[in-house]
């Protein structure tokens, strides 16, 4: 790999700078890719932009990138079908007689409880990330709405549920990733030692405890207070500027006429699509399987070692065709209202898909920049044992921030960490933990992580705007966790 230096940092910081300054994401995004190839090009402007090209084409290269896109294309078929059934009025019918008992103990208390049940939905799913952010954005959107509680809510809401939830209850995708590059840097007994770092993994648990605060306080920092302000005073669920990630077509999609409304409509097809996601890990996972002691120890190291991209584009693929069927045994569509209904959501979300394409395209221009060993090694000459989780959780979250992937980092900073750790004679399960801790953090404020990007889309909130009510969250979870770093770095040998 050649090495670029200092400038393998400007083309992500200058895209994600241009994103949030002009909230034109789609531009910034191809700049920093354009960008990144004409400096692997020796600044030939032609041969970097011939390249660009080839590189967002060598994103379908990777099979896990192809099969998040296609999830991403195929949710817009499965929300234009919960609501065309009558599913989500069903849902919402159900939700307003809730509402209503709770309006009558207390005024105002049913958007407290409502806020609570979205944030626990998204902990209960920490199975997979895109998952849990899709479902709680889904199921809670139309009720946020009735409620006059901002998009941006939502979307914080679902996507501080999701990561943080995945990390610290590890027995997914997540876990066997980390439980693998655990094993190659030499770690006998990865699973322990990630069980034992997780009370040291500070981030998830403080980012899941602030949103409890902020709901139950009713308390919220701008601009997040501006957006409540907003739609308390005006009704409004975005600015006036915003572009939702999704069409109000997925969104606010009619019941069909003479369909009587009924909840299960839409929740056995989501339903189908959380409980296939275990089934399909075990599944993709199951061969990869060389030593167990039972069939109980099979299943659960099978789900450990699955594929999460094959596992959500499975589970939604068999949540749509459960929810074919469901409707045509009731008459409520036909083979042919259903075809148009696929090809109009898949349509409808082709923006989100060109979205995650770019961000995986950048993704992919930094790892070969090498973005991620630049800023890591940037660090090791300069530490001091004591501050080495501190600065492992810092620098992990720049990489994270950077590239938009926390998987990436994880798998840049633990090669580097775990034998830093060693070497300054620091606890290594506190090392580990900060450098997981940081990924999340990082790539929860990122604007080109996929993560958030679902979370914007399952919200239908705009991205930007999501992106900048939950930064100062984040960003005071992240300085609470460096301090606990910085503690334990004096006290913990």
């Amino acid at each position: 790999m050649d090495d670029y230096g200092f400038l393998s940092i400007l083309p992500p910081i200058i895209a994600i700078i241009l994103a949030l300054r002009t909230k034109q994401v789609y531009i910034a995004l191809l700049f920093g890719i354009w960008f990144s190839w004409v400096i692997m090009n020796d600044w030939n402007f032609l041969k970097g932009s011939i390249a660009a090209i080839e590189g967002m084409v060598d994103v379908f290269k990777s099979e896990g990138n192809t099969r998040t896109i296609m999830f991403s294309a195929l949710v817009g078929a499965l929300l234009l079908f919960i609501q065309y059934s009558g599913g989500v009025e069903g849902f919402i019918n159900k939700i307003n007689v809730l509402i209503e008992y709770f309006e009558k103990k207390q005024s105002g208390y049913s958007r407290v409880i409502v806020q609570i049940l979205a944030l626990i939905t998204g902990i209960i799913l920490f199975v997979e990330t895109s998952i849990s952010s899709l479902t709680v954005g889904t199921l809670y959107r139309p009720v946020f709405d009735k409620l006059k509680i901002p998009r941006e809510k939502l979307a914080y809401i679902a996507d501080s549920s999701s990561a943080p939830s995945s990390i610290i209850i590890p027995f997914n995708a997540w876990g066997a990733f980390i439980m693998g590059l655990l094993l190659t840097q030499g770690i006998d007994n990865p699973f322990s030692m990630l069980l034992s770092s997780i009370k040291y993994n500070f981030y998830p648990f403080i980012a899941i405890i602030i949103v409890f605060v902020v709901i139950l306080t009713k308390k919220d920092i701008d601009p997040m207070a501006k957006a409540e302000k907003r739609t308390k005073e005006t009704g409004k669920l975005l600015n006036d500027n915003a572009k939702p990630m999704i069409s109000e077509t997925i969104t606010s999609y009619k019941p069909k006429e003479g369909v009587k409304p009924k909840a299960y409509n839409m929740v056995i097809p989501l339903l189908t699509m959380v409980l296939m996601m275990p089934i399909n890990l075990a599944y993709t996972g199951w061969n990869n399987v060389e030593k167990y002691s039972s069939f109980s120890d099979h299943l659960s190291q099978a789900i450990g070692k699955g594929s999460g991209s094959s596992s959500v584009l499975y589970a939604v693929t068999t949540s749509i065709f459960v929810a074919m069927i469901l409707y045509r045994a009731q008459g409520i569509m036909k083979i042919k209202e259903m075809i148009d209904l696929v090809l109009k959501g898949i349509s409808e979300l082709m923006p989100l898909a060109l979205l995650m394409l770019l961000a995986f395209a950048i993704s992919d221009a930094c790892n070969q920049l090498g973005t991620g060993y630049f800023v890591a090694n940037w660090s090791k000459e300069w530490l001091s044992p004591e501050f080495l989780p501190a600065i492992v959780f810092v620098v992990s979250s720049f990489i994270a921030f950077s590239t938009g992937t926390s998987w990436g980092t994880f798998a840049i900073m633990l090669a580097i960490s775990i034998p830093m750790s060693n070497i300054h004679e620091v606890s290594t399960t506190l090392v580990i933990a900060a450098t997981l801790g940081g990924g999340v953090f990082g790539d929860h404020c990122s604007p080109i992580s996929d993560t958030t990007i679902i979370s914007s889309m399952a919200s239908a909130s705009d991205h930007i705007d999501h992106v900048k009510t939950q930064l100062p969250y984040a960003l005071i979870g992240g300085l609470i966790a460096i301090i606990f770093y910085l503690i334990l770095g004096f006290t913990i040998s």
